[in-house]
């Protein structure tokens, strides 16, 4: 088993610091070791005291772990001050793992987390061992003096990070304004845009747990930026399971990487009971030509192969509907497109179905009282996917995720209903109040 360590800051209320770090390294499947260098007593909304540790004691840990623990990876977290800085970095000077440095300042409740005289004794001490740096846009503007407000300001601070030393600098851009939440990682080989769509929230422990995911991805042979784009992955998720432990800011779920992959059974198992109903209630007037499909992601999905679906999806053979395969993660692109499309704008939208266009089955989404909206393909770039672009769409002309989305087709494609939900039941549902007034007439 690989194994990391994290040389940080208790959190007392267990969302940030050593406890989201052990957290992160647990869910990534990699042994944590841990070195204290501050106990903080704070919770959600404020941080009452700072007991920085003794040097010696600092000191003490470190030699512990290091004479007996062959690590790769290490991840500092708050060192606090200049005397820290300048044990950390002495006792890890001779370590070949790789540091992955979060050059905490501040907390979440705004809180300060430092010293006079930490950040010249990071800058000079300890950022030219460093792997990566991660430092957020305040952090990066304390460092280099640059005011962080947009995406040509936040390169130019990371650039300036990166000639302090650190081989690579991973500058996060979440409170930047965009539609996405972007960061920028730069190396020698130059600046990377990585992005997830935007959580409006103020979390907890967030740039703690990233910092971690990176480097236990490190610690398990990953390149740099097959690691960042991993973990931004894996934060996405960690923010979108976020908890409400306490009465302020909630807290980032890192171990909620390990219980969405192990629901990863029980949603196929989901997807094989609708697949019963579905050949139930989908009929010759409900089956494009192409035929069905239903698709299911989990949460925080961020690529088809986050999204289960019928490899052979659902076709007509005479005038009946029937499943062909079964129910797998990465099975249908197409269907994915339109999930992952739509979680951009509301998380909780997991499921899709695609049916049959016709004005009658249109009038029925209608009479069903289900929401509905449109895009043209008429209207589509040039080079993009057309569920990506169409989902996207339908959904600013809409306001929000609705229902029920159509096209009316274009050359080569042929016109199509999907119907969203949270969940197969939810789809499922909303599929039985089109049937029904379908028998109705």
């Amino acid at each position: 088993m690989a194994n990391a360590l994290t040389v940080a800051g208790s959190d007392s209320v267990g969302g940030a610091g050593l406890q989201a770090d052990l957290k992160a390294f647990e869910a990534a499947g990699v042994h944590g070791c841990s070195v204290v260098t501050c106990v903080t007593s704070q919770n959600t909304r404020s941080v009452a005291s700072i007991h920085a540790m003794p040097v010696p004691e600092v000191a003490s840990q470190l030699r512990s772990v290091l004479e007996d623990v062959k690590l790769d990876a290490v991840k500092t977290g708050m060192l606090y001050s200049a005397e820290i800085v300048a044990v950390v970095s002495s006792q890890l000077r001779e370590v070949e793992a790789p540091i992955v440095v979060d050059p905490v300042m501040a907390a979440t409740t705004g809180s300060s987390l430092h010293r006079r005289g930490f950040v010249e004794a990071l800058i000079t001490k300890f950022l030219p061992m460093a792997a990566l740096v991660t430092p957020n846009i305040s952090e990066a503007s304390m460092l280099t003096g640059v005011e962080v407000k947009d995406e040509r300001t936040a390169r130019r601070a990371a650039r300036e990070i990166l000639e302090l030393g650190p081989a690579a600098v991973l500058l996060k851009g979440g409170h930047l304004k965009g539609t996405d939440a972007a960061d920028y990682l730069l190396s020698e080989n130059g600046v990377v845009k990585i992005t997830s769509p935007r959580v409006n929230a103020q979390v907890h422990g967030t740039g703690c747990a990233l910092a971690s995911f990176i480097a236990a991805n490190l610690a398990l042979g990953l390149e740099l930026e097959e690691a960042v784009r991993r973990s931004k992955g894996m934060i996405y998720k960690a923010i979108l399971a976020r908890e409400h432990v306490g009465k302020g800011v909630p807290c980032v779920n890192p171990m909620a990487v390990l219980r969405i992959e192990a629901e990863k059974p029980s949603m196929l198992a989901e997807l094989e009971d609708a697949a019963h109903e579905l050949e139930k209630l989908l009929d010759v007037g409900l089956i494009p030509e192409v035929g069905s499909n239903m698709g299911y992601a989990v949460l925080g999905a961020l690529e088809p192969n986050d999204v289960a679906a019928f490899d052979g999806r659902i076709v007509r053979i005479g005038a009946a509907a029937k499943r062909i395969g079964c129910a797998r993660f990465g099975a249908s692109k197409h269907v994915a497109r339109i999930v992952l499309a739509a979680q951009c704008h509301d998380q909780s939208i997991r499921c899709a179905l695609n049916v049959k266009y016709s004005e009658d089955n249109l009038a029925r989404c209608r009479r069903a009282k289900l929401s509905v909206s449109t895009f043209d393909r008429v209207r589509e770039p040039k080079g993009v996917s057309s569920m990506t672009w169409g989902v996207h769409r339908a959904i600013e002309r809409f306001g929000g995720v609705a229902d029920v989305i159509f096209d009316k087709g274009g050359v080569g494609k042929e016109p199509m209903i999907r119907i969203l939900g949270r969940a197969p039941d939810d789809v499922l549902a909303k599929l039985r109040r089109i049937a029904k007034m379908r028998a109705r007439g």
